[in-house]
């Protein structure tokens, strides 16, 4: 984030603006809402600003900029379009220690203009960062259509109420609560079809019942993140997340997917690594129960989906058993997520008729499979955490039948820009993971389905090879 986004309380503030064409006048549009008084310094301005001085809403001073202008102003916007005078305004501003933003100059900005959604009190700012200012216009016309009009409505009839609502709930996490479920419920309804008179009383009834000031239960979601990519994130998960006072995350979360969790939540690194816990499994269980039990909302949050391989089934038991409500929400496994992300299909017809999920990792190195039905063939084998058992996998399979050139593909880092894909045959894999160095999660997928990645991998090779051949001489 290059930005510090802020809002600025610019009422009955001077500031100056620098330029008297359109552009200056778009910027004053936005400084007189905020209730700013504006002193305009250009020798020349476009009729909007004249009338705007005639009206008295600003002041004009028909000159060239002085750096004395800048003298007592709560922020500098230079508009000229002229590359000597803007770069001036914003030399003599950064000296002073004032807030500038330069018109289509963000290297001589400290501050940019985001673009805006004005349901006032309510105001949302969005913004590239400069880079793409029509793309911040465009997010902003798509949540303008799901906005309510009348949302700073609102906002204003929440205000009116704060005072009463903190002095009969005390606790701060009940409050919150209590305004996630006026926010959601019929009286905010009552507010935004314009019926205040009903919304006024429903609401005084609603502060003084007896539920307000009702400690609610605490409660756990066990929640898939899905294997790397944030928008693979399903909607109740990202809900869930907004909603929690407590999260515990895993190493396979990335802190791109953390970030979603409301800013002043709990956040608990509980990740597990081979033969490095950040805390034990019990550890885990026992602090979600605590913090569930102290009525707050809880948030497990796994990579992939908590009931393939994420250990959710003995969490959910061990909460269930406490009297404690959990909910699961699932996720994307990294068996479907890597592979379609890879292009690998992980069923296909005539070739690849079940597709089995595997572990390759065991309390005591080797799992303890069937691996004689897991090598009859005509089926997929999705093998997680298997990296470093990646050589007795294969060995044991080809001991029982498999043969020996079955395609296998390793989908390392599966969803995420630094997704990388390693193939080989089974008989060569634990050599070709050594050449390669894999080191970050991986998922391998053994059988006929990764054979087109293997022969274009192949294909690839034998190109490299002979680019790398001296080319004859023709005499």
């Amino acid at each position: 984030m290059r930005y510090f986004p802020a809002f600025h309380d610019l009422s009955n503030r001077p500031s100056l603006v620098v330029g008297g064409d359109e552009p200056a006048a778009r910027k004053l549009r936005l400084l007189l809402k905020a209730g700013a008084r504006p002193l305009v310094v250009a020798p020349a301005v476009c009729a909007e600003i004249a009338a705007l001085a005639e009206a008295g809403r600003l002041t004009w001073q028909a000159r060239p900029f002085a750096p004395a202008d800048i003298a007592g102003c709560g922020l500098v916007i230079a508009a000229t379009g002229l590359a000597e005078v803007d770069a001036a305004v914003s030399e003599a501003a950064q000296g002073a220690g004032v807030p500038v933003n330069v018109v289509d100059r963000p290297e001589l900005s400290s501050f940019i203009t985001p673009a805006i959604i004005d349901r006032d009190p309510v105001v949302i700012g969005i913004s590239s960062g400069a880079d793409a200012p029509i793309l911040a216009r465009q997010i902003r016309a798509r949540l303008e259509a799901l906005l309510p009009a009348h949302l700073g409505r609102l906002a204003r009839f929440a205000g009116a109420f704060r005072g009463a609502v903190a002095a009969q709930i005390g606790d701060g996490t009940q409050r919150r609560r209590f305004w996630e479920r006026f926010f959601a419920g019929p009286v905010a309804d009552k507010v935004l079809a314009g019926d205040e008179s009903g919304a006024r009383e429903a609401m005084i009834g609603l502060i003084n019942g007896r539920a307000a000031r009702q400690r609610e239960d605490g409660s756990v979601a066990i929640v898939g993140a899905g294997p790397g990519d944030p928008d693979l994130l399903t909607f109740k998960a990202l809900r869930r997340l907004q909603e929690a006072d407590v999260v515990l995350y895993d190493k396979l979360v990335g802190p791109e997917i953390v970030d979603y969790a409301r800013r002043d939540a709990l956040r608990v690194y509980v990740g597990k690594a081979k033969a490095n816990h950040a805390l034990s499994q019990d550890e885990i269980n026992a602090l979600m129960a605590e913090h569930a039990l102290a009525g707050r909302r809880v948030v497990r949050l796994k990579g992939g989906d908590p009931f393939i391989f994420g250990r959710g089934g003995e969490e959910l038991d061990y909460l269930q058993r406490r009297g404690i409500a959990v909910e699961v929400v699932p996720g994307v496994t990294a068996a479907a997520g890597c592979a379609a992300a890879a292009g690998i299909p992980l069923t296909l017809r005539g070739t690849a008729l079940a597709v089995t999920f595997i572990t390759g990792h065991a309390r005591d190195g080797e799992p303890d499979l069937d691996w004689a039905s897991l090598a009859t063939g005509r089926q997929t084998l999705a093998v997680y955490m298997g990296l470093s058992t990646a050589g007795t996998v294969a060995a044991r399979l080809m001991a029982h039948g498999l043969a020996a050139g079955t395609p296998v593909a390793v989908i390392e880092n599966g969803t995420r820009a630094e997704q990388r894909v390693v193939t080989a045959r089974l008989d060569g894999l634990e050599s070709r993971l050594g050449e390669a160095g894999l080191a970050g999660p991986a998922l391998i997928i053994i059988g006929e389905v990764a054979r087109h990645a293997l022969e274009a991998d192949v294909a690839a090779e034998l190109e490299r090879a002979a680019a790398a051949l001296p080319r004859a001489v023709a005499v």
